[in-house]
């Protein structure tokens, strides 16, 4: 069976017969990489299983870039090495925090050093040592099912919140809404990301990460970009995939995957949406 399946749309002119898609096997050892250029960035969803041979230990995230296609790509491709190469230099699970910090901001000094422009808003789920390890920077979100209820494990980083508003115009910056949206001096609607140099000072690629130990009950994890989020709340997306993923003789996760990006579509959406679906069960 499956553990992953993602499923990206360009909308609005998504159909779940056309639409780029991939279902990643727990018996393949290669990473996947799923892109999409858009006309602002690029989104990329990156899936890789068996850490260093363990098919119980795997690297997922999904990745939302602004300004152009470069640190979306870059973050994609070099964020789980930085992360397990930090991992590796530790020696216990007391500092997976610590060693995914360092991650995302390895990969963003390395990005800023080839004086790119563009950023990345990103999700990750590293799964290890029976440890369910979620981390963002920006609006991309991580929602879980625990037996049918859904339970965010991100908070949005936007300049909207009042603590990263704050955060920000203690660094000598300031926020503005423009055209109903919050934006870091004017111009970025997203307060924390991987790039961005010309906001550096205040647009952070320090992560917010949260831990769990994996248990029964915790069935599925949902990662997406803001595309999705932005029309369809937590629980309606679990609520969706619930029955097509939990209790069923063949789930069908990649029908969850396409049936959220559809509604998000028909609500209205413009944005490009990804959407990832991960089977906990099988790494319990």
């Amino acid at each position: 069976m499956s553990s992953c399946t993602v499923a990206i749309s360009n909308s609005p002119a998504f159909s779940p017969s056309s639409s780029p898609s991939s279902v990643c096997s727990p018996n393949s050892c290669s990473p996947r990489l799923i892109r999409l250029h858009k006309s602002t960035g690029l989104i990329k969803a990156f899936a890789g299983e068996r850490i260093q041979g363990d098919s119980n230990q795997a690297f997922f995230g999904i990745f939302d870039g602004h300004g152009g296609a470069k640190a979306a790509e870059f973050a994609a491709e070099n964020l789980d090495k930085n992360i397990l190469n930090e991992l590796g230099r530790r020696e216990n699970d007391g500092q997976i925090e610590v060693a995914v910090k360092a991650g995302y901001l390895t990969t963003d000094s390395e990005f800023l050093k080839r004086d790119l422009r563009g950023g990345t808003c990103c999700v990750t789920a590293l799964i290890t040592n029976g440890n369910l390890v979620v981390s963002n920077a920006g609006d991309c979100r991580a929602v879980f099912s625990r037996s049918g209820v859904a339970e965010a494990l991100t908070s949005d980083h936007r300049p909207s919140r009042q603590d990263e508003r704050d955060r920000i115009e203690m660094l000598g910056g300031f926020v503005e809404c423009r055209n109903g949206v919050w934006r870091v001096l004017g111009s970025l609607a997203v307060s924390r990301g991987i790039g961005d140099q010309y906001l550096k000072q205040w647009v952070t690629a320090e992560p917010e990460t949260r831990i769990l130990k994996l248990e029964p009950e915790h069935e599925f994890l949902v990662l997406a970009s803001d595309g999705l989020w932005d029309k369809v709340s937590n629980q309606e997306a679990i609520d969706i995939a619930h029955p097509l993923c939990i209790n069923v003789d063949n789930p069908q996760p990649l029908s969850a995957c396409r049936k959220l990006v559809d509604l998000s579509v028909s609500r209205g959406s413009t944005d490009d949406i990804s959407v990832m679906v991960i089977q906990l069960g099988r790494f319990c």
